[in-house]
């Protein structure tokens, strides 16, 4: 039973890898989308953003589904979505069929997040739970960082001539095994009666919407009217779920967000922080793939290449996660010699890229591990929906606002721009200092109730 329950452990990390690395992936291949599809600025932005705000929108909701319909099967219908978004993806004949399969795999993202977070908890206990979950950092992490390098070496290395569309299609026969193995070697958890608060879903997914589509699309159409409109609504919208969701839970009906884990210790401080690691890194690879390839000019192939070192400083850092202080400041580190040499030559880019790569590797494990901890075992799907949600959301907004940031000061030139970019960056970085995060005990982690004859 043992190795059954580690041979089940690849499969989960697979489907956070691949859902991960797609949020970053196409970065490198938008030139050659924008080229071969005709695509304007507009329809390429929603290539990438698409995707990020379907995943965050559909979160919460997929947390509760995991809880209805059980865990093992909301994560196989997600996965099967996925695959076939991928290859819907990878075949689109131009750029609204590639937005509406970027969007469909946003959807399938989002199915797969809470259930791998609840099956991590039934699989492993005690010190192999801390393991798993260490394992689960680093497969967020690495796919993180190294989406630049992967997409880079696709687009450059054209596999039977495909092109960007490799980037995609290459999720294809890795979903097919994991959908596979999936059945043979997950348990089945979850599944119970109750009510699904559709209206409540509509109105989260309707506030995180209208915050993030026109913070990544009002730059690029000279922030019209409805930008603004969408901006104004959201808090409503958010007031609203809000508002819904207590009256189900005074009302002794089961709410789509149970609010009570926001009071539990450290954890609201340790989403700001989720936030803020991955908005840093989703804004970092955005300014890499700009800076590198219209900066400095070089292509795609080279510039993955210069994005290894951010890859290598991760993988080795993450084998031994530290404490959260420390792993702060070697990211600041790396942030402040971006900065200081003004990422003026390849080699100075790698450098700083590699420590910067390990203060993420080493604050990762420690930070998500430290959130889920936070939370008692009652309240864990709650914190799955929102922990992701968080990941998500953190991620187009960093992206966002260092587009912004990085547009902004262009008229000065690429260095210039670099510059400005990198700047807010470090001191996003540095704001993780502030935040005081509860100790993680090892035998500690993320727990879902379980029949263990089930597994």
């Amino acid at each position: 039973m043992t190795a059954r329950r580690w041979a089940a452990l690849p499969v989960l990390l697979v489907a956070v890898f691949v859902t991960t690395l797609d949020f970053f992936v196409a970065n490198l291949a938008v030139p050659s989308i924008r080229a071969d599809l005709r695509a304007g600025d507009a329809a390429v932005q929603l290539v990438i953003a698409g995707y990020g705000l379907a995943y965050a929108a559909g979160l919460i909701l997929s947390g509760r589904l995991g809880d209805l319909f059980g865990h093992r099967r909301v994560f196989a219908a997600g996965l099967a979505l996925f695959t076939l978004a991928s290859a819907g993806c990878g075949l689109a004949g131009d750029a609204t069929v590639l937005v509406a399969a970027r969007v469909a795999q946003g959807v399938a993202a989002a199915l797969l997040a809470p259930q791998v977070l609840a099956l991590l908890g039934v699989l492993y206990q005690g010190a192999d739970r801390a393991r798993a979950f260490g394992w689960y950092g680093t497969a967020v992490g690495l796919a993180g960082v190294s989406g630049q390098v992967v997409g880079g070496l696709l687009v450059a290395a054209d596999p039977l001539g495909l092109g960007w569309r490799a980037c995609f299609l290459v999720n294809v026969p890795i979903g097919v095994v994991a959908l596979a193995a999936s059945r043979r070697l997950l348990p089945r958890t979850g599944g119970s009666r109750g009510d699904l608060d559709v209206a409540g879903a509509a109105l989260v997914a309707a506030g995180l919407v209208a915050v993030v589509l026109p913070l990544a699309e009002g730059r690029e159409q000279g922030w019209p009217l409805w930008t603004w409109l969408c901006l104004a609504a959201a808090p409503p919208l958010l007031a609203a779920f809000v508002s819904r969701q207590r009256h189900l839970t005074a009302s002794g009906r089961v709410p789509l967000l149970d609010l009570a884990v926001f009071a539990e210790k450290g954890f609201a401080w340790g989403l700001v922080a989720v936030g803020l690691l991955f908005g840093t890194s989703a804004g970092l690879s955005f300014v890499l793939a700009l800076y590198l390839q219209d900066g400095l000019g070089l292509g795609p192939l080279a510039a993955g290449a210069v994005c290894t070192a951010l890859n290598a400083g991760f993988f080795v850092a993450s084998l031994r996660p530290g404490r959260f202080g420390a792993p702060v400041l070697v990211l600041g580190l790396g942030l402040l010699y971006l900065v200081v040499a003004g990422a003026a030559e390849p080699y100075q880019v790698g450098l700083a890229l590699l420590v910067t790569g390990a203060g993420m590797g080493r604050m990762m494990s420690p930070l998500l591990s430290s959130v889920l901890s936070a939370v008692r075992p009652s309240r864990a799907g709650a914190a799955a929906g929102v922990l992701g949600t968080v990941q998500e959301a953190g991620g187009v907004l960093g992206g966002t606002a260092t587009g912004a940031v990085f547009f902004g000061a262009l008229g000065g030139g690429w260095d210039a721009a670099a510059l400005a970019a990198l700047t807010m960056l470090l001191a996003a970085a540095l704001g993780l200092l502030a935040l005081r995060l509860p100790r993680t005990p090892a035998n500690t982690g993320f727990h879902v109730k379980h029949d263990q004859s089930r597994v």
